[in-house]
């Protein structure tokens, strides 16, 4: 019996470790997708034509940014009650659709602030503070605070930008063009607006 229960303790555990880290991926791939760092990605890729450093940058930039971003999600369960984090989970999600709507772009400015760095250098830089308040860090606050495994959700979404940048960076943007933007930026709201809603009326299921 001790052998079953804990053979079915594990089993849920890994369900819900799969879960956040296969739905972290998938809405984040979606939501960086014509994104302000997927913009980003084109335009560094274009100007440096080194893609391995540029890669490197972002996967970094994304780590320490998604990681800060996790921190602060799970450290928010800890301090505001179930109740009151239905409400802003479930808002945040559905705001994230709503916002993941609307066209973004990205400044020239943004990608000229640490030209003297190196390729490496500037990638991760640019990256980062491009990211800071971005839809997929917000995200990745959002996912840290609704799942009990912040270590995986920062994985899926890392991956989550890494599937949606590499591409960028070695073929450009004739890979953009190609992208059903609004098709696709259609699914992530989509995703987004079940989650807030499954958020706000099956609070049992994600506050146990």
């Amino acid at each position: 019996m001790a052998g079953e229960a804990l053979w079915s303790l594990f089993c849920l555990a890994l369900e819900i470790i799969m879960e956040a880290l296969l739905i972290s991926t998938g809405v984040v791939a979606l939501a960086e997708i014509g994104d302000k760092t997927q913009l980003l990605a084109f335009i560094l890729a274009a100007r440096f034509k080194k893609p391995l450093p540029i890669i490197a940058g972002i996967l970094v930039a994304t780590l320490v940014n998604h990681g800060l971003a996790g921190a602060f999600g799970a450290w928010i369960t800890s301090v505001v009650s179930p109740d009151i984090m239905r409400w802003v989970l479930g808002g945040s999600f559905i705001g994230m659709a709503i916002w993941t709507l609307i066209p973004d772009k990205i400044e020239e400015e943004e990608t000229q602030v640490a030209k003297h760095f190196g390729v490496f250098g500037a990638t991760l830089v640019t990256f980062f503070l491009a990211e800071m308040g971005d839809k997929t860090q917000i995200a990745t606050v959002a996912l840290a605070a609704h799942y009990a495994t912040p270590v995986m959700v920062i994985a899926g979404t890392t991956l989550g930008m890494l599937i949606a940048d590499v591409p960028a960076v070695f073929v450009g943007n004739k890979f953009a063009a190609k992208i059903p933007m609004k098709l696709v930026h259609s699914i992530a709201a989509g995703i987004f607006a079940v989650m807030g809603l499954l958020t706000l009326f099956q609070v049992d299921k994600f506050f146990q």
